[in-house]
Formats: structure tokens, sequence, C-alpha cells
């Protein structure tokens, strides 16, 4: 292209990510009317390939990046969606490893959107939600790209998210605790029930739940559906051997088989459950045919991509970043910053989205952090306010200060932590996306 044409495709593109965060005004809606009329009138693309479907509530994000890992490695052709995205939209829809080009976005939209006129106009449907217009943006990219399996991360719940409407040949759930409760339940149970609908009638389900409840749960969901069930803990097994700021090393006793010697780039005793999980997912694939080989299952854990989970940015001070975003995530980070580095002091920058439960956050974090600085990320409208974190802060006697430009907050921290001490920056998918453009400029970002 000459200049002319990138600054024209630059505008378009800018033009085009502004009408999609637009959607945001449609609010959530769940359901599968909508997405499977406009699916249906693109040609269904989501019937070109093979899926792997994951949700849960921590964790399937990494389990997601580290399932289209091992199968890129063994030579597929992969498509992985996921959500949100830390600095560009363009992260949420990857094929092998590369994000969607900006003009495709571009050049989709614009043959989605005479479908949405089409649907506003039927009085029987409504105007399609954000998660439901990227979703078929994401099956129309895998299927022009003719990728041989999608791995999907559900937006909310799984049985009536939008990503819901593949037929996966293997289902997926993390875990589960509270979240999104005004849409999803109040109670564990209630919300693993909506879960429990990605699985498929005469399919596979891996989970990595420890709520012997919830297991109870799916496993009477797989048997009314003919769907067979494993569990991380019980079917495949792991322990760690080994870790540093590289990440760690595990043993793991699968479904198939087993692996004396693995590893992920990635710090906590978390990450090893989801790669556990990951595992017993690809293995799982061996009940349709699909034999996974021993080495690709270690090459796709060692080369994993998955920026901003625990992420190191730099050593002297060392400083972490992890989009830690709910009360559960904030209960890992905490048992991995007294684990991992219990004599260096910790200061913690820290910006929550308001529909968080803060309280319990900002108690998981006091027990790890010896000092807060409150910042805000930009995301408008969703940052909680500085005195609602530090109201909580205060319930705990800890040390704190409030700067509301996030560089800045991070230089701060630095100067405070010294050579020896460290930063972890957390709280939210939004503000760790700020900060890492410290280190990282995004490849294509988004207006703001």
């Amino acid at each position: 292209m000459d200049e002319d044409e990138v600054r024209d495709l630059s505008k378009r593109y800018e033009e085009v990510v502004d009408w999609l965060f637009g959607l945001h005004r449609y609010g959530s809606r769940p359901g599968l009317v909508n997405i499977r009329h406009l699916l249906d009138c693109m040609g269904d693309p989501h019937e070109g390939f093979k899926s792997i479907h994951v949700t849960g509530t921590n964790g399937k994000g990494t389990t997601t990046a580290m399932t289209a890992s091992i199968l890129k490695a063994a030579g597929y052709s992969v498509g992985m969606f996921t959500s949100p995205h830390l600095s560009s939209f363009t992260e949420r829809i990857v094929v092998n490893g590369r994000r969607i080009p900006p003009e495709d976005v571009v050049r989709i939209v614009d043959e989605i959107r005479p479908h949405i006129n089409e649907m506003v106009e039927n009085t029987e449907l409504r105007h399609p939600t954000f998660f439901e217009v990227i979703t078929a943006i994401a099956f129309k990219y895998f299927s022009e790209q003719r990728v041989d399996f999608a791995v999907l991360e559900v937006g909310m719940g799984g049985k009536l998210d939008a990503t819901n409407v593949v037929h996966a040949l293997v289902s997926v759930i993390t875990n589960v605790s509270l979240e999104h409760t005004h849409v999803l339940g109040s109670t564990v149970l209630e919300i693993a029930e909506k879960k429990a609908g990605v699985v498929k009638e005469g399919g596979v389900l891996v989970t990595a739940t420890q709520d012997d409840a919830v297991y109870t749960l799916f496993k009477e969901t797989c048997e009314k559906v003919g769907s067979k069930i494993f569990r991380v803990g019980e079917d495949i097994t792991f322990k760690r051997l080994e870790s540093s700021l590289d990440g760690q090393n595990f043993r793991l006793e699968g479904l198939s088989e087993d692996y004396e010697d693995l590893t992920i780039p990635l710090i906590g005793r978390h990450q090893l459950l989801n790669a556990a999980t990951a595992v017993g997912a690809v293995q799982a694939l061996k009940l349709d045919g699909i034999d996974i080989p021993r080495d690709a299952v270690k090459a796709g854990l060692r080369k994993v991509v998955w920026p901003g989970r625990m992420e190191v940015m730099q050593t002297r001070p060392l400083v972490l970043l992890d989009g830690a975003k709910d009360a559960e995530a904030a209960r890992g980070i905490k048992e991995t910053l007294l684990e991992e580095f219990p004599d260096r002091r910790r200061i913690a920058v820290v910006s929550v989205s308001s529909d968080k439960n803060i309280p319990e956050m900002i108690r998981h974090f006091s027990q790890a952090t010896d000092y807060f600085i409150v910042t805000a990320h930009r995301v408008m409208g969703r940052a909680a306010k500085a005195s609602v974190i530090t109201e909580q802060i205060v319930e705990y006697s800890k040390p704190y200060e409030v700067e509301p430009d996030v560089r800045r907050a991070v230089n701060r921290a630095k100067k405070i932590a010294g050579e020896d001490g460290m930063v972890i920056v957390v709280g939210s998918v939004f503000l760790v996306g700020e900060a890492r453009e410290i280190w990282f400029e995004p490849e294509t970002p988004d207006p703001v």
C-alpha cells in the first residue's frame, strides 16, 4: 500500500472499531436466536471447522491459548477467539498466532452490516449485541482461513452465549465461582448450570472444578446427553517439579499418555491447573480419532504466548502484570505472590472495574501487598473511583497513595520498590493492557 492507502485504511479501521464498541449500548442479551439468524445469513461459517469450546470463571483464556498452541504444534491450522483484549481488538481473533489484519476486520464488518440492517427491520429479531457481532466476525474469518480447529472462549456463561452455536468435539469448563450474578444466577450451582450448557450430546467434557457439588451437576448433565466427562485432579493429575521467573516444569498423568517433563513459560500453580486442563482437552480428541503427538503437547505448552498473566516485564525491580479481574483470580494472585516471592517488598498498582467485588478483591491483595498505588484505567465509565478502592484498603491498615495516571503510577511503584523489591500491576485486564504499553507499543492500537 502507498501512504494514502495506509492512511485511509487506518481511518476506516478506527471508524469500524468505534462502531463495534458503540454496540455496547445494546447491552448483553443472552440467547441464540439472533446469532443463529446472523450466521445463517452469512452461510453458516461456523460449520466449516472443528472446535473446542472453553468456559469457566477463571483460567479459560489461558486454557484456550494453551490448547490452541498445542494444536498448532501438531501441525493444524488453528483459530483462537478470546476476550477481552489488552490493547487492540485484533488480539481477539487469531489464526496460527497471527492476529486478524485490520483490513479484514473492515471488510468483514462491511459484509455483515447489511444483514444487521435486515435484522433490525425484522420485528421478531433485535439488533445484534457487540459480542454477537464479533463472534460472527471470528467465525467468518476462521472459515475464510480454512482453519482445521477453532478454540473458542465463551464470553459469559455458556448455555446462551453466542459461541454456543458450535457443536464442539470437546467442551471445557475450567472452574465455577460467583460472577455476573445479575445474569447467570446468585449461587455457584446456578452459574454452573449455565456453564454446563456447553456440553454437547455425545460429546466430551473436561473440567478442572474442585467443587464436588459442581462436579456432580456436570456429571449428571453429561449422563443426560450421553457425554463423557473427565476431571482434572482425578482422571488427569500433575505435580510441579520446579519453578522460576522463566516458568515451571511439571509431570502429568493424562487420559491416554503420561509426561515426565513438561514446561510452561507462565508463573503460578494455577497455571499448571490450566495446562493440565488443556492437555486433557487435546487428549480427549482421541475419542474422535484425532491423536495429538507427544512432542506437540510438549512444544505447544513450552511455546504458549498469553500476555498479561503473571507476565514479567523487567527484573530490577521485578515488575509483573496480571489481569486478575475478580475475587477468585485475586485469591490466586495472593497465593502466587506469597509462595513465589515471600521475601520481597511488594507494591501493588491497582485499578478495578466498578462492577467487580472490590471488597473481596482488595482483601486478597492486602494479604500479599505492602503498599498500594491506586490508579484508573482509561476505559471510560468502567474504572471504579479511587475512593471506593482506598476505602477498602484502609480496612486492612495498608499504606497507599493515589495516582490517576497509569504510567506515572507504575513508575512511582518502581521507585518505591527499589531494585530488590517487586511491583504487581493488577485488578483489571484494561489496566494491564494500558500498563503493558510502557514496555510494548500495541501493533494496531484502538482509538481511545
